[in-house]
């Protein structure tokens, strides 16, 4: 394996390991140093590795040089050592070289990640020694690299509720490994858990006759990120090539035309491509065929966009790269493949959200819990797991506590901004099956939910697959959808009145259903209601309050005491 910032370096090492010996030296570290070793890679550990009569600040220089990445493992005591601070410093030096591209990951050993990036704690004390003992611009420089690496994505170890030293070793070395498989891409919030997909998409795209590529998942699921990392990966091996984001939002904006003449210009390396008419004249077929290009068409949502961007004229050999949330888009535009972009697993979901949460590649210590219910509602979904934890960025727990408690009221502003875009361009019978599924039906066997729809839709069917192949359903053996759909088609139920619920088209809150039988404050606009029979008992109803919903479909009961639908 080869150093990405320069053929000329020699990998002798793998990992450079820097600590302070009497602090962790016997625990924690020897524990790391064996897993690390047990996986195959070769760690710098200088009571191993340094020759008799080498001198260390030479054989730390060349370690470091010689490695792909650092583990630092800052423990109480790492600034009062001089030697800690001088390897940490070289190691900076080396980060700050932007075509060096080198890793470095610190581990907070039973210290606050803040306190070395404030420079707190016990950390102030040991610098303050130094300051009356060493030249003023060597601690200086020292002071720097620990101020930066206290501003790096890494593992917090230590708290009340935290978990054994062994669990942390295990994500460490797992972290550690995928770094060095994917041959020392940046550590990037972007990129979490996305190299196995990459590898899915650079296979298809290698595949002789796989001329068009379709990428299909909700939004937010990560298309486009996926979509930009194949794409920066190959686009140097093509003749020509453009990504094109967010197409059909810019279709919307300057037109089919002007966005392919831009397009066009790019791919032809010329300026100022004018063509007006839905056809392609033959000199710009012909100058296409003649080219071997990659293209990208991101957020298409409709099948008539490929087909107007001319990729048929292309070159043999050239790829076409579509994103598009609604999979029968992409049969449409006879994508060769079509690849559903895949959640995040448990723990690259967990470690997406600490990266933004906490600046973190683990939850903090006393957040573990509360980190893993987040984690959970968002069901693997990289953009739910960035807003939210950008949201919690730098709060208490009692305000984690709190936002926990109101997940299930009220959807995500930023989301629902997002996902709701999902929503744009529902017919009618498409947008009504999917709040009766979001209010009433969510977990539902699909048999029995198609038989109740089918029962007041025509086209009841047709309606759940056009949600299924646009990711606004799940089919499996049950209807379901993630949270956050739940949650906007709720919303949007609530906005078409907030004060009155009896004028709302479907009733699902408890409290709601409650006030409006017990009152009988129904009216005309209520389609259904979801009745907990377990309330039954309490409620008074008189004789009359059913009569003035002339347009209610159906009563969902079910029984919140046992909870089952």
């Amino acid at each position: 394996m080869a150093s990405s910032s320069s053929s000329s370096r020699q990998v002798k090492h793998q990992v450079f390991l820097s600590f302070r010996g009497e602090d962790t030296r016997v625990n924690f570290t020897a524990h790391l140093l064996q897993a690390l070793k047990d996986k195959g890679w070769t760690v710098f550990f200088d009571d191993d590795t340094l020759k008799k009569g080498e001198k260390i600040s030479s054989a730390l220089s060349n370690a470091i040089a010689a490695s792909i990445l650092s583990i630092i493992i800052l423990s109480k005591d790492y600034a009062s050592s001089n030697s800690c601070l001088g390897e940490l410093s070289d190691i900076m030096d080396r980060k700050r070289n932007p075509t060096d591209k080198y890793i470095v990951l610190p581990i907070f050993y039973h210290v606050n990640p803040s306190h070395v990036q404030k420079i707190g704690g016990t950390f102030k004390t040991s610098f303050q020694k130094h300051e009356s003992k060493q030249p003023a611009d060597r601690v200086q420089r020292w002071k720097s690299a620990f101020q930066e690496v206290g501003a790096l994505k890494g593992w917090h170890i230590g708290g009340k509720s935290d978990r054994y030293e062994t669990e942390y070793i295990e994500d460490v070395v797992e972290y550690i490994s995928k770094e060095l498989d994917s041959n020392c891409t940046s550590v990037s919030e972007e990129l979490v858990g996305i190299n196995d997909q990459k590898k899915i998409i650079l296979g298809l795209i290698e595949q002789e006759h796989s001329r068009v590529i379709g990428l299909w998942g909700m939004g937010g699921i990560g298309k486009t990120t996926l979509a930009d990392v194949a794409y920066s990966e190959i686009c140097q091996n093509f003749e020509s090539h453009l990504f094109l984001r967010n197409v059909s939002e810019k279709i919307k904006k300057v037109g089919n035309e002007s966005l392919r003449n831009e397009l066009f210009s790019k791919l032809l390396n010329q300026k100022g491509i004018c063509i007006n008419s839905p056809s392609i004249g033959h000199p710009y077929q012909e100058r296409l065929n003649n080219k071997k290009v990659l293209v990208v068409l991101d957020d298409v949502s409709n099948p008539d966009q490929i087909e107007f961007m001319g990729v048929k004229h292309f070159g043999p050999e050239s790829k076409i790269i579509v994103t598009s949330r609604d999979r029968q888009v992409l049969k449409n535009g006879r994508a060769n493949h079509i690849y559903e972009v895949k959640k995040l697993n448990e723990n690259d979901s967990l470690q997406l959200f600490s990266t933004l949460a906490f600046n973190l590649l683990t939850p903090a210590a006393d957040f573990q819990d509360l980190s893993c219910k987040f984690a959970g509602y968002a069901q693997g979904n990289p953009l739910a797991l960035k807003v939210l934890g950008s949201k919690l960025y730098t709060k208490s727990r009692k305000e984690w506590e709190s936002e926990v408690d109101s997940l299930k009221q009220y959807a995500e502003p930023k989301m629902s901004h997002i996902l709701k875009s999902s929503l744009d361009g529902l017919r009618e019978l498409e947008k009504n099956i999917f709040l009766d599924i979001a209010c009433f039906f969510k977990g539902e066997k699909m048999d029995t939910v198609e038989k109740i729809l089918s029962n007041y839709y025509m086209g009841a069917m047709s309606g759940i697959r056009n949600l299924v192949d646009k990711c606004l359903l799940d089919s499996i053996d049950c209807y379901s959808m993630h949270d956050m759909l739940e949650e906007i088609g709720k919303d949007i139920v609530r906005q078409e009145c907030k004060e009155d619920p009896g004028k709302r088209s479907r009733l699902w809150f408890p409290e709601d259903v409650d006030q409006v039988l017990r009152y009988n404050k129904g009216t005309v606009s209520i389609e259904g209601i979801k009745l907990d029979m377990f309330q039954m008992d309490e409620l008074q109803l008189c004789p009359s309050v059913f009569q003035n919903m002339l347009n209610l479909k159906y009563i969902c009961f079910y029984d919140s005491k046992i909870e089952k639908g």
